[in-house]
């Protein structure tokens, strides 16, 4: 059976926060300095463009909340001695 911590999904919890957080503010800047660089000539690389920036987007919020929920979780449970 799996046995998880409260203070390891209270970690959890604390991490995926700070995931969000780091998600906008990494999403605004590099998005920012993508659209500032973009040439896109036609409709279609437009299109394109907007495509990949939205890839761009799902898979750093996908690996920003994995990571920062892994370490929460890993802190958490460290932090408090594996009470629980």
């Amino acid at each position: 059976m799996l046995s998880l911590s409260l203070p390891g999904l209270i970690g959890a919890a604390m991490g995926l926060g700070l995931g969000l957080l780091n998600y906008g503010v990494v999403i605004g800047f590099v998005e920012k300095r993508l659209r500032a660089l973009d040439r896109s000539a036609s409709a279609a690389e437009k299109a394109d463009f907007e495509r990949r920036i939205i890839l761009m987007r799902r898979i750093v919020l996908v690996l920003d909340v994995v990571a920062f929920s892994a370490v929460g979780y890993l802190f958490g449970h460290t932090i408090a001695g594996g009470v629980g």
